[in-house]
This record gives C-alpha cells, structure tokens and sequence, in this order.
C-alpha cells in the first residue's frame, strides 16, 4: 500500500483547509485509516481515525467539533477536512493505514502552518 497526502499549506487562525490521501497497492487489505500529526521533539498523535467498512469515525479531543474525517472508497482517498484552525493545529500530518495484516503504511507527511 502507497499513500500520498496533498493539501497542507499555510492558512490563518480561523480557517481552514482539506487534506488529502490517495492510497493505491493493495487497498483491499486496508482495515482502517487515520490522520496522525507530529510536531518538532514531540510524539506523532492521533488526530482521527475512521474504519474503512464501517466508518466509524473517532476523534482526538483536541479536535472535535472542528476536524471532520472522511473516506471515498471508490477513489481509495481519505480527506481530513480542518475547521477553525488553531496556531497550536501547526504540524507535519501523516496518512497512515492498517491492513488486515497489522502492517501499518504512513504517507510522506503533509506540513500544515496555522499563523496567529
């Protein structure tokens, strides 16, 4: 499984923005997705996950109410689109997916600037 994420970029505080990941290879193994976020010297946290059958969509607090999670199947694609963005959103957000294996796959990372 190959996924490319596009979308980050610089917004202000209030705004918002959509992320995308395209994910191809062997996309019938997928069992769930999510959006993980990494800032400098800190750990990659959770910011959703959604299960690709389901979609059950879960949420880090720190987002709810805000950020909305959301998969097409057909174009293999999850997009995380980010509301009401804060200066403390600023980070590298990575796609991840989890197969039926238990393998995890991570995208490059997308880098999202919230300026206050």
């Amino acid at each position: 499984v190959q996924l490319v994420e596009s979308g980050g970029g610089l917004v202000q505080a209030g705004g918002s923005l959509r992320l995308s990941c395209a994910a191809s290879g062997s996309t019938f193994s997928i069992d769930a997705m999510g959006w993980y976020r990494q800032t400098p010297g800190k750990q990659r946290e959770v910011v959703a996950l959604i299960v690709k059958n389901l979609g059950n969509a879960n949420y880090a607090d720190s987002v709810k109410g805000r950020f909305t999670i959301s998969l097409d199947n057909a174009k293999n694609t999850m997009y995380l689109q980010m509301n009401s963005l804060k200066p403390e959103d600023t980070a590298v957000y990575y796609c991840n997916a989890y197969d039926v294996y238990k393998y995890n796959y991570w995208g490059q990372g997308t880098q999202v600037t919230v300026s206050s």
